[in-house]
């Protein structure tokens, strides 16, 4: 019998914090020892009582899950680098800033960070990236997606993240591509930049869709999730496989191995 992972599980409260404590209490590999929240919580979620981010609270830990707002996740890689626990990280919208300070942390501990833990959204990408580096300059791109009517930012981090893969096909700089960002446009134009358009509509869990276009033909790249437990077992399958590594700050890709 293999010895389990044992498992902490930050944000418990939220949408993917709840979805992971599903999914890991039907995974054979884990056992969720510690719940933590960034307030008060009253109850027992799974036999377990939420606490406060603290050195106690992650002790018995071998790998922290951490789906948050970046200024928590921060909080929780300061103490996770003083106990040397492995961090997954589903967090998004990190400033320039706040990423330069990951990446020391994972000078300290294995760190394993992604913007979306879909296993077929990073298949989506590298694709992106082959198509744009393979088509060139002929044809011009936009990026497409539609999500819940609960989602506040636009395009979603994946969008960018797809925006990225088109730039660094074409080996420039993404901010400068970047075109308009329309939310809730019917159609919209290719550009010779980047343009984006997001629809919030109903309960989408995320759909994404890359298009390029020479004027003469049309390829378009698409992923549909219908199943928010995609992101959870993506999650635990990145903690998983951090359990082996060394100290670093590794991606989805170098877990699928990607060449």
């Amino acid at each position: 019998m293999m010895k389990k992972i044992n498992l902490a599980i930050t944000g418990c409260m939220g949408r993917m914090g709840q979805q992971l404590i599903k999914s890991a209490n039907k995974n054979k590999i884990f056992k969720v020892v510690s719940l933590t929240e960034n307030r008060k919580i009253n109850k027992k979620i799974f036999g377990i009582k939420p606490e406060i981010n603290s050195i106690l609270a992650f002790k018995n830990s071998n790998v922290i899950i951490d789906f948050t707002v970046p200024k928590c996740t921060l909080e929780i890689l300061k103490i996770a680098a003083k106990q040397k626990k492995r961090v997954v990280i589903g967090t998004t919208g990190f400033t320039k800033k706040e990423e330069i300070l990951i990446k020391n942390f994972s000078k300290k501990i294995p760190i394993l960070k992604a913007g979306n833990m879909s296993l077929g959204v990073n298949l989506l990408m590298y694709l992106t990236e082959i198509a744009s580096r393979s088509l060139g300059n002929n044809f011009l791109s936009k990026v497409y997606e539609v999500h819940h009517k609960h989602k506040i930012d636009y395009p979603s981090g994946t969008a960018l993240m797809l925006g990225k893969g088109i730039a660094n096909g074409k080996n420039k700089n993404f901010y400068s591509l970047v075109g308009k960002k329309y939310l809730n446009k019917k159609s919209f134009p290719f550009s010779k930049k980047i343009n984006f358009n997001s629809i919030r509509k109903g309960e989408v869990i995320g759909e994404h869709e890359v298009r390029f276009s020479s004027g003469k033909e049309i390829i378009k790249l698409n992923h549909e999730s219908f199943d928010r437990a995609l992101y959870s077992e993506g999650a635990l399958t990145a903690a998983a496989w951090l359990m082996s590594k060394k100290v670093g700050l590794y991606s989805m890709r170098d877990l699928l191995n990607f060449k």
